[in-house]
Protein backbone atom coordinates (compact mmCIF):
# COMPACT_ATOMS: atom_id res chain seq x y z
CA UNK A 1 0.00 0.00 0.00
CA UNK A 2 2.64 2.49 -1.23
CA UNK A 3 0.46 5.46 0.28
CA UNK A 4 2.79 7.54 2.56
CA UNK A 5 6.03 6.81 0.51
CA UNK A 6 8.15 7.26 3.79
CA UNK A 7 11.73 5.41 3.74
CA UNK A 8 11.40 2.76 6.63
CA UNK A 9 7.74 3.38 7.41
CA UNK A 10 5.19 0.55 5.94
CA UNK A 11 1.53 1.50 5.65
CA UNK A 12 -0.25 -1.28 7.33
CA UNK A 13 -3.90 -0.10 6.74
CA UNK A 14 -5.50 3.29 5.35
CA UNK A 15 -9.16 4.94 6.38
CA UNK A 16 -10.88 8.35 5.15
CA UNK A 17 -13.29 9.95 6.15
CA UNK A 18 -14.84 13.27 4.80
CA UNK A 19 -11.90 15.76 5.71
CA UNK A 20 -8.81 13.13 6.55
CA UNK A 21 -6.25 10.00 6.31
CA UNK A 22 -5.88 7.91 9.15
CA UNK A 23 -2.98 5.44 8.66
CA UNK A 24 -1.92 2.84 10.22
CA UNK A 25 2.02 2.12 10.07
CA UNK A 26 5.12 0.42 11.62
CA UNK A 27 8.77 0.19 10.92
CA UNK A 28 10.54 -1.55 9.42
CA UNK A 29 13.83 -1.04 10.95
CA UNK A 30 15.24 -2.56 14.04
CA UNK A 31 17.42 -0.51 16.66
CA UNK A 32 20.57 -2.68 17.07
CA UNK A 33 23.13 -1.04 19.47
CA UNK A 34 22.05 2.11 22.11
CA UNK A 35 22.71 5.51 20.29
CA UNK A 36 24.06 6.84 23.41
CA UNK A 37 26.53 4.25 24.29
CA UNK A 38 27.10 2.50 21.08
CA UNK A 39 26.75 -0.93 22.74
CA UNK A 40 24.77 -3.79 21.04
CA UNK A 41 23.43 -4.42 24.64
CA UNK A 42 19.61 -3.37 23.70
CA UNK A 43 16.19 -5.45 24.54
CA UNK A 44 12.75 -4.14 24.08
CA UNK A 45 11.55 -2.47 26.93
CA UNK A 46 7.96 -1.61 25.57
CA UNK A 47 6.19 0.65 22.60
CA UNK A 48 4.38 3.59 22.88
CA UNK A 49 1.23 5.08 20.38
CA UNK A 50 2.12 8.38 18.58
CA UNK A 51 0.09 9.97 15.89
CA UNK A 52 2.51 12.03 13.51
CA UNK A 53 1.00 14.82 11.16
CA UNK A 54 1.88 14.65 7.26
CA UNK A 55 1.50 16.87 4.64
CA UNK A 56 -2.35 16.71 3.40
CA UNK A 57 -3.24 14.86 0.58
CA UNK A 58 -6.16 15.45 -2.08
CA UNK A 59 -7.51 18.43 0.24
CA UNK A 60 -7.44 16.20 3.83
CA UNK A 61 -5.60 16.27 6.71
CA UNK A 62 -3.15 13.05 7.02
CA UNK A 63 -2.05 11.07 10.38
CA UNK A 64 0.40 8.78 11.01
CA UNK A 65 -0.27 5.99 13.79
CA UNK A 66 2.33 4.48 15.06
CA UNK A 67 3.73 1.99 17.68
CA UNK A 68 7.03 3.37 18.36
CA UNK A 69 9.15 0.90 19.66
CA UNK A 70 11.15 1.60 23.01
CA UNK A 71 14.82 -0.21 24.06
CA UNK A 72 16.73 -0.27 27.49
CA UNK A 73 20.14 -0.12 26.77
CA UNK A 74 22.04 -2.88 29.31
CA UNK A 75 25.43 -1.08 29.46
CA UNK A 76 23.97 2.66 30.01
CA UNK A 77 20.56 1.62 31.56
CA UNK A 78 18.53 4.10 29.17
CA UNK A 79 15.79 4.26 27.88
CA UNK A 80 15.22 5.16 24.29
CA UNK A 81 12.98 5.44 21.58
CA UNK A 82 13.95 3.92 18.18
CA UNK A 83 14.77 7.48 16.04
CA UNK A 84 12.69 8.05 13.20
CA UNK A 85 14.71 10.22 10.72
CA UNK A 86 11.82 11.35 8.80
CA UNK A 87 10.12 12.40 11.57
CA UNK A 88 10.79 16.59 12.87
CA UNK A 89 12.41 16.09 16.11
CA UNK A 90 10.71 19.12 17.94
CA UNK A 91 6.97 17.82 17.20
CA UNK A 92 4.80 15.33 16.05
CA UNK A 93 4.95 15.78 12.80
CA UNK A 94 7.03 15.23 8.96
CA UNK A 95 9.99 16.50 8.40
CA UNK A 96 7.90 17.16 4.90
CA UNK A 97 4.84 18.50 6.81
CA UNK A 98 7.35 20.75 8.90
CA UNK A 99 8.95 22.27 5.63
CA UNK A 100 5.44 22.27 4.23
CA UNK A 101 4.46 24.66 7.45
CA UNK A 102 7.52 26.89 6.95
CA UNK A 103 6.45 27.51 3.07
CA UNK A 104 2.77 28.28 4.00
CA UNK A 105 3.28 30.25 7.42
CA UNK A 106 5.04 33.28 4.61
CA UNK A 107 1.93 33.37 2.93
CA UNK A 108 -1.02 32.35 5.12
CA UNK A 109 -2.22 32.72 8.79
CA UNK A 110 -1.19 30.68 11.62
CA UNK A 111 -4.49 29.91 12.06
CA UNK A 112 -5.57 28.97 8.70
CA UNK A 113 -2.72 26.36 7.92
CA UNK A 114 -3.38 24.78 11.54
CA UNK A 115 -6.93 23.99 10.35
CA UNK A 116 -5.00 22.63 7.33
CA UNK A 117 -2.61 19.93 8.37
CA UNK A 118 -4.29 19.13 11.61
CA UNK A 119 -1.70 20.80 13.81
CA UNK A 120 -2.44 22.99 16.83
CA UNK A 121 -1.74 26.94 16.52
CA UNK A 122 1.05 26.86 18.50
CA UNK A 123 3.18 24.59 16.75
CA UNK A 124 2.56 26.15 13.36
CA UNK A 125 3.74 29.42 15.28
CA UNK A 126 7.02 27.75 16.74
CA UNK A 127 7.78 26.08 13.22
CA UNK A 128 7.56 29.58 12.02
CA UNK A 129 9.74 30.82 14.67
CA UNK A 130 12.58 28.31 13.89
CA UNK A 131 11.87 28.53 9.74
CA UNK A 132 13.06 32.82 10.95
CA UNK A 133 15.73 32.10 12.68
CA UNK A 134 17.21 30.00 9.95
CA UNK A 135 16.49 33.03 7.50
CA UNK A 136 18.31 35.09 9.51
CA UNK A 137 21.28 33.41 9.58
CA UNK A 138 20.99 32.76 5.93
CA UNK A 139 20.55 36.32 5.16
CA UNK A 140 23.40 38.40 6.99
CA UNK A 141 22.90 41.97 6.07
CA UNK A 142 25.27 44.68 5.76
CA UNK A 143 25.68 47.46 7.72
CA UNK A 144 24.67 50.35 5.55
CA UNK A 145 26.54 53.34 5.53
CA UNK A 146 23.11 55.36 5.04
CA UNK A 147 20.75 54.44 7.44
CA UNK A 148 17.23 55.43 7.24
CA UNK A 149 14.71 55.36 10.59
CA UNK A 150 11.44 55.77 10.39
CA UNK A 151 7.87 54.18 11.60
CA UNK A 152 4.78 52.21 10.64
CA UNK A 153 1.40 52.07 12.68
CA UNK A 154 -0.16 48.79 12.59
CA UNK A 155 -2.05 47.10 14.92
CA UNK A 156 -2.38 50.41 16.93
CA UNK A 157 1.33 50.33 17.97
CA UNK A 158 3.98 52.40 15.79
CA UNK A 159 6.79 49.93 14.68
CA UNK A 160 10.32 51.36 13.32
CA UNK A 161 11.39 50.17 9.84
CA UNK A 162 15.30 50.43 9.28
CA UNK A 163 16.68 51.11 5.94
CA UNK A 164 19.66 50.97 3.61
CA UNK A 165 18.99 54.37 1.81
CA UNK A 166 21.67 54.05 -0.15
CA UNK A 167 20.86 50.53 -1.75
CA UNK A 168 16.87 51.54 -1.47
CA UNK A 169 16.71 48.13 0.58
CA UNK A 170 14.94 47.35 4.17
CA UNK A 171 17.58 45.98 6.85
CA UNK A 172 14.86 45.42 9.82
CA UNK A 173 11.56 45.62 11.61
CA UNK A 174 11.09 46.30 14.90
CA UNK A 175 8.10 45.84 16.91
CA UNK A 176 7.94 49.25 19.22
CA UNK A 177 10.10 52.27 18.20
CA UNK A 178 11.39 52.37 21.81
CA UNK A 179 14.79 53.67 22.75
CA UNK A 180 15.55 50.32 24.35
CA UNK A 181 14.37 48.56 20.45
CA UNK A 182 16.49 50.69 18.26
CA UNK A 183 19.41 50.29 20.64
CA UNK A 184 19.35 46.69 20.92
CA UNK A 185 18.66 46.60 16.94
CA UNK A 186 21.48 49.10 16.23
CA UNK A 187 24.31 47.12 18.59
CA UNK A 188 23.72 43.98 16.68
CA UNK A 189 25.27 45.56 13.72
CA UNK A 190 29.00 44.64 12.30
CA UNK A 191 30.92 47.42 11.33
CA UNK A 192 29.28 50.28 13.21
CA UNK A 193 32.17 52.79 12.27
CA UNK A 194 30.76 52.12 8.69
CA UNK A 195 27.60 54.25 9.74
CA UNK A 196 28.28 57.96 8.19
CA UNK A 197 24.91 59.28 8.02
CA UNK A 198 21.66 58.51 9.56
CA UNK A 199 18.04 60.32 8.61
CA UNK A 200 15.08 60.45 10.13
CA UNK A 201 11.97 62.51 11.87
CA UNK A 202 12.38 64.24 14.96
CA UNK A 203 11.43 61.63 17.34
CA UNK A 204 14.19 61.85 20.30
CA UNK A 205 14.33 58.06 20.79
CA UNK A 206 16.10 57.36 17.31
CA UNK A 207 18.66 60.51 18.00
CA UNK A 208 19.74 58.96 21.23
CA UNK A 209 19.84 55.60 19.93
CA UNK A 210 22.00 56.75 16.61
CA UNK A 211 24.14 58.89 18.97
CA UNK A 212 24.89 56.31 21.55
CA UNK A 213 25.90 53.41 18.66
CA UNK A 214 26.88 55.29 16.07
CA UNK A 215 28.51 58.66 17.53
CA UNK A 216 30.98 59.10 14.18
CA UNK A 217 27.58 59.35 11.92
CA UNK A 218 25.53 62.82 11.17
CA UNK A 219 22.33 62.71 11.75
CA UNK A 220 20.01 64.03 9.72
CA UNK A 221 16.44 65.10 10.05
CA UNK A 222 14.56 64.01 7.06
CA UNK A 223 13.38 67.44 5.04
CA UNK A 224 9.98 66.11 3.61
CA UNK A 225 9.05 65.81 7.88
CA UNK A 226 10.03 69.68 8.83
CA UNK A 227 8.32 71.37 5.19
CA UNK A 228 5.13 69.14 6.38
CA UNK A 229 4.77 71.30 9.34
CA UNK A 230 5.03 74.43 6.98
CA UNK A 231 1.58 72.97 5.66
CA UNK A 232 0.30 72.18 9.43
CA UNK A 233 0.71 75.74 10.53
CA UNK A 234 -1.27 76.82 7.59
CA UNK A 235 -4.07 74.23 7.76
CA UNK A 236 -4.66 75.90 11.01
CA UNK A 237 -4.86 79.10 9.16
CA UNK A 238 -7.31 77.57 6.97
CA UNK A 239 -9.85 75.94 9.88
CA UNK A 240 -9.21 79.37 12.13
CA UNK A 241 -10.40 81.67 9.18
CA UNK A 242 -13.36 78.59 8.14
CA UNK A 243 -14.24 78.91 12.01
CA UNK A 244 -15.46 82.90 12.02
CA UNK A 245 -17.35 82.50 8.41
CA UNK A 246 -21.01 81.74 7.62
CA UNK A 247 -22.06 79.11 5.36
CA UNK A 248 -22.24 81.09 1.96
CA UNK A 249 -19.12 82.06 3.11
CA UNK A 250 -17.50 78.92 3.76
CA UNK A 251 -19.05 78.03 -0.06
CA UNK A 252 -16.81 80.57 -1.59
CA UNK A 253 -13.74 79.08 -0.72
CA UNK A 254 -14.27 74.74 -2.11
CA UNK A 255 -11.27 73.16 -2.46
CA UNK A 256 -9.56 75.71 -0.65
CA UNK A 257 -7.06 72.86 1.16
CA UNK A 258 -6.58 71.59 -1.94
CA UNK A 259 -5.16 74.89 -3.36
CA UNK A 260 -3.15 76.12 -0.10
CA UNK A 261 -1.21 72.79 -0.13
CA UNK A 262 0.20 73.77 -3.81
CA UNK A 263 2.77 75.46 -4.64
CA UNK A 264 2.71 78.07 -5.97
CA UNK A 265 4.66 77.02 -9.41
CA UNK A 266 2.30 74.13 -9.67
CA UNK A 267 -1.02 76.77 -9.43
CA UNK A 268 -3.05 76.38 -12.46
CA UNK A 269 -4.66 79.81 -13.85
CA UNK A 270 -7.77 78.98 -12.41
CA UNK A 271 -6.09 78.08 -8.76
CA UNK A 272 -4.20 81.48 -9.02
CA UNK A 273 -7.64 83.56 -9.24
CA UNK A 274 -9.06 81.49 -6.44
CA UNK A 275 -6.10 82.41 -4.19
CA UNK A 276 -5.57 85.76 -4.84
CA UNK A 277 -9.60 86.44 -4.42
CA UNK A 278 -9.50 84.59 -1.04
CA UNK A 279 -5.98 87.05 -0.23
CA UNK A 280 -7.88 89.84 -1.22
CA UNK A 281 -11.33 88.88 1.31
CA UNK A 282 -9.10 86.96 3.61
CA UNK A 283 -5.65 88.60 4.47
CA UNK A 284 -4.82 86.05 7.28
CA UNK A 285 -4.90 83.35 4.86
CA UNK A 286 -2.78 84.63 2.26
CA UNK A 287 -0.01 85.74 4.90
CA UNK A 288 -0.59 82.09 5.82
CA UNK A 289 -0.17 80.88 2.36
CA UNK A 290 2.48 83.47 1.79
CA UNK A 291 4.93 82.41 4.48
CA UNK A 292 4.21 78.69 4.04
CA UNK A 293 5.80 79.09 0.35
CA UNK A 294 8.93 81.39 1.82
CA UNK A 295 9.82 78.88 4.54
CA UNK A 296 9.90 76.07 1.22
CA UNK A 297 12.23 78.67 -0.44
CA UNK A 298 14.21 78.19 2.58
CA UNK A 299 15.04 74.76 1.18
CA UNK A 300 16.13 76.27 -2.17
CA UNK A 301 19.69 77.12 -0.72
CA UNK A 302 22.55 75.66 -1.85
CA UNK A 303 24.80 75.06 0.85
CA UNK A 304 24.17 75.12 4.60
CA UNK A 305 25.22 78.92 5.31
CA UNK A 306 22.57 79.99 2.91
CA UNK A 307 20.03 77.80 4.30
CA UNK A 308 20.45 79.03 7.62
CA UNK A 309 20.49 83.13 6.55
CA UNK A 310 17.38 82.57 4.47
CA UNK A 311 15.41 80.87 7.72
CA UNK A 312 16.76 83.51 9.91
CA UNK A 313 15.76 86.00 7.07
CA UNK A 314 12.39 83.78 7.12
CA UNK A 315 11.78 84.52 10.81
CA UNK A 316 12.41 87.98 11.27
CA UNK A 317 10.03 88.78 8.67
CA UNK A 318 7.04 86.55 10.15
CA UNK A 319 3.92 88.69 12.06
CA UNK A 320 3.23 87.84 15.73
CA UNK A 321 -0.12 86.51 14.65
CA UNK A 322 1.49 84.23 11.97
CA UNK A 323 4.40 82.90 14.69
CA UNK A 324 1.40 81.86 16.99
CA UNK A 325 0.56 79.63 13.52
CA UNK A 326 3.53 78.75 13.19
CA UNK A 327 5.22 78.42 16.65
CA UNK A 328 5.30 74.30 16.11
CA UNK A 329 7.78 74.76 13.34
CA UNK A 330 10.24 77.11 15.10
CA UNK A 331 10.53 75.01 18.26
CA UNK A 332 11.02 72.33 16.00
CA UNK A 333 13.94 73.86 14.20
CA UNK A 334 15.34 75.08 17.65
CA UNK A 335 15.30 71.79 19.30
CA UNK A 336 16.91 70.32 16.06
CA UNK A 337 18.63 73.04 14.66
CA UNK A 338 22.25 71.09 13.49
CA UNK A 339 20.51 68.21 12.53
CA UNK A 340 17.84 70.14 10.16
CA UNK A 341 20.12 71.82 8.55
CA UNK A 342 22.73 69.06 7.88
CA UNK A 343 21.07 68.23 5.30
CA UNK A 344 22.51 70.83 3.16
CA UNK A 345 25.57 69.06 3.68
CA UNK A 346 24.27 65.57 3.80
CA UNK A 347 21.02 65.67 1.13
CA UNK A 348 19.65 62.26 2.05
CA UNK A 349 15.52 62.03 2.59
CA UNK A 350 13.90 59.39 4.08
CA UNK A 351 11.55 59.10 0.72
CA UNK A 352 12.27 55.26 0.18
CA UNK A 353 11.56 54.32 3.48
CA UNK A 354 8.09 56.21 3.68
CA UNK A 355 7.62 54.72 0.32
CA UNK A 356 8.54 51.08 1.84
CA UNK A 357 5.76 52.14 5.15
CA UNK A 358 3.15 52.26 1.98
CA UNK A 359 4.13 48.81 1.16
CA UNK A 360 3.86 47.36 4.33
CA UNK A 361 0.65 48.91 5.11
CA UNK A 362 -0.40 47.39 1.59
CA UNK A 363 0.74 43.94 2.65
CA UNK A 364 -0.56 44.18 6.05
CA UNK A 365 -4.46 45.38 4.87
CA UNK A 366 -4.26 42.70 2.34
CA UNK A 367 -3.15 39.97 4.71
CA UNK A 368 -5.59 40.31 7.57
CA UNK A 369 -4.69 38.42 10.55
CA UNK A 370 -1.02 38.34 9.71
CA UNK A 371 1.02 38.58 13.16
CA UNK A 372 3.54 41.46 13.27
CA UNK A 373 6.50 38.31 13.15
CA UNK A 374 4.68 36.82 9.84
CA UNK A 375 4.59 40.42 7.96
CA UNK A 376 8.03 40.96 9.60
CA UNK A 377 9.19 38.04 7.72
CA UNK A 378 7.65 38.23 5.06
CA UNK A 379 9.12 41.93 3.98
CA UNK A 380 12.74 41.00 5.07
CA UNK A 381 12.60 37.00 3.60
CA UNK A 382 10.94 37.11 0.72
CA UNK A 383 12.68 35.16 -1.89
CA UNK A 384 14.03 36.79 -4.60
CA UNK A 385 14.15 40.21 -2.95
CA UNK A 386 17.90 40.17 -2.12
CA UNK A 387 20.68 41.45 -3.79
CA UNK A 388 24.17 40.06 -2.66
CA UNK A 389 26.64 42.55 -2.10
CA UNK A 390 30.00 42.04 -3.80
CA UNK A 391 33.56 42.26 -1.36
CA UNK A 392 35.38 44.86 -2.27
CA UNK A 393 38.58 43.92 -4.48
CA UNK A 394 41.06 43.29 -1.96
CA UNK A 395 44.93 43.25 -3.17
CA UNK A 396 47.17 40.33 -3.18
CA UNK A 397 50.44 40.78 -0.42
CA UNK A 398 53.26 40.95 -3.42
CA UNK A 399 55.86 39.74 -1.26
CA UNK A 400 54.36 36.47 -1.00
CA UNK A 401 55.05 35.92 -4.50
CA UNK A 402 58.09 35.40 -6.51
CA UNK A 403 59.57 36.34 -9.95
CA UNK A 404 61.63 34.27 -12.43
CA UNK A 405 63.34 35.54 -15.59
CA UNK A 406 62.63 33.54 -18.59
CA UNK A 407 66.14 31.81 -19.83
CA UNK A 408 64.35 31.00 -23.39
CA UNK A 409 63.24 34.67 -24.12
CA UNK A 410 66.24 37.44 -24.88
CA UNK A 411 63.89 39.72 -23.57
CA UNK A 412 63.19 40.25 -19.89
CA UNK A 413 60.17 38.54 -19.63
CA UNK A 414 58.48 37.74 -16.01
CA UNK A 415 55.76 35.69 -14.58
CA UNK A 416 54.72 35.31 -11.71
CA UNK A 417 54.66 32.34 -9.38
CA UNK A 418 53.22 31.62 -5.68
CA UNK A 419 55.56 31.16 -3.39
CA UNK A 420 55.16 27.39 -1.95
CA UNK A 421 52.63 27.85 1.26
CA UNK A 422 50.45 25.45 3.17
CA UNK A 423 47.92 28.03 3.67
CA UNK A 424 45.00 29.08 1.00
CA UNK A 425 45.37 32.85 0.87
CA UNK A 426 41.87 32.68 -0.28
CA UNK A 427 38.88 31.76 1.72
CA UNK A 428 35.31 31.50 0.84
CA UNK A 429 32.99 34.42 2.01
CA UNK A 430 29.82 34.52 3.18
CA UNK A 431 27.19 36.33 0.82
CA UNK A 432 26.51 39.31 2.34
CA UNK A 433 22.79 41.27 1.28
CA UNK A 434 22.38 44.53 1.35
CA UNK A 435 18.89 43.86 2.69
CA UNK A 436 15.43 43.46 0.87
CA UNK A 437 15.15 45.22 -1.97
CA UNK A 438 12.38 48.24 -1.88
CA UNK A 439 11.37 48.06 -5.69
CA UNK A 440 11.46 44.08 -5.90
CA UNK A 441 9.12 44.05 -2.62
CA UNK A 442 6.97 46.50 -4.67
CA UNK A 443 6.83 44.22 -7.79
CA UNK A 444 6.33 41.15 -6.09
CA UNK A 445 3.50 42.40 -3.72
CA UNK A 446 1.80 43.91 -7.32
CA UNK A 447 1.87 40.12 -8.78
CA UNK A 448 0.49 38.70 -5.38
CA UNK A 449 3.90 36.69 -4.98
CA UNK A 450 3.96 37.60 -1.07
Amino acid sequence: MPFLNLPGIAVVDKQESEHDYHVQAQTTKILSKCPHCSSGSIRRFGTKNQVFMDVPTHGKRVGIYLKRKRYQCKACNKTPFEPLPQMDSKRLCTNRLKDYVQRKSMRNTFTSIAEDVGLDEKSVRNIFRDHVAELEAKYQFDTPRWIGIDEVHLNRTMRCVITDIEDRALVEMLPTRTKKAVIAAFSEMDNKDRVELVSMDMWKPYKDAATLIFPNAQIVVDKFHVVRMANDALEKIRKATRKEMTTKQKRSLMNDRYVLLKRRHKLTDEDSLRLSGWTLNYPLLGEGYEMKEAFYDVWNADNQAEAQEAYHAWLQRISPEMKFYFNDLIRAIGNWHDEIFSYFDNRITNAYTESLNNLIKVLHKVGRGYSFEALRAKMLYSEGTHKVKRPKFEKRNTESYGTMVSENLNMQYFTMRPKKSNKNPFKPEDHIFSGSSISTLADKLGNEEI
